[in-house]
């Protein structure tokens, strides 16, 4: 994520650290938490790489979005009777994560104003996030689904390099069918007749994209903001 992005939450981030219950490890492959267990805590993340996921009612996986460096997960129970986590928390990086116990944050929240409320712009942020991103699976197919993955990969994790942007972030191609809502099969199909096309091109599992107009041409790209067009 971008500075710029991050400076979105830094003042409530600041705040609520000094709130922190502890600090631990946790390997790549565990999870953090999963969907329809009890919330108890909500976390920031130190350092590493959390991927949060649906799972719909026929089993099939959906990314919503990958945190980093900074981020918080497990928002969603706050303020929730008997809450319990909606989605699932998987470690894809070794992690380093600060917990906090919900029951303190929101208590804290209902006595400092401007720390609600910067949480509350930040919440804002996430939903109209969320809130495109559906668009975009729902209106674009199976082929406009994963042009707007890749766009907002560009925007959170591309390095611009001479011949293109390379997403410097490995996915399978299963991988990245579950942040497109698709097969893998189908995923497999659409990158190859990018690659045909050479509008992108694969280097040591990462994707480098020769070709982003190409992408947001086939889409109607309507270039929102990076805060809100992004994968993080």
């Amino acid at each position: 994520m971008t500075n710029q992005l991050k400076a979105t939450h830094s003042v409530e981030l600041k705040e609520m650290l000094t709130f922190a219950d502890r600090r631990f490890q946790i390997e790549k492959g565990m999870y953090l938490y999963q969907e329809g267990m009890v919330a108890n805590e909500i976390y920031i993340i130190h350092s590493g790489k959390v991927q949060i996921s649906k799972i719909s009612a026929d089993g099939r996986e959906l990314s919503l979005r990958i945190c980093g460096a900074n981020d918080i997960c497990g928002e969603l129970s706050l303020f929730t009777n008997s809450a319990k986590y909606m989605l699932n928390a998987l470690v894809i990086e070794d992690a380093e994560i600060v917990a906090i116990k919900k029951d303190t944050l929101e208590k804290e929240m209902l006595q400092n104003g401007p720390l609600a409320f910067e949480f509350m712009k930040w919440m804002s942020d996430h939903s109209r996030k969320t809130q495109t991103k559906f668009r975009d699976l729902v209106l674009n197919g199976k082929k406009g689904a994963l042009f707007s993955t890749l766009i907002r990969m560009t925007n959170s994790y591309g390095v611009h390099l001479s011949d293109g942007i390379l997403i410097d972030l490995p996915l399978t191609n299963q991988e990245l069918a579950n942040f497109c809502g698709t097969s893998r099969e189908s995923t497999n199909r659409i990158l190859n007749d990018l690659k045909k096309e050479e509008i992108i091109s694969v280097q040591k599992g990462k994707i480098l994209i020769h070709d982003l107009q190409y992408l947001k041409d086939e889409i109607g790209c309507e270039d929102c903001p990076v805060i809100y067009c992004n994968i993080e």
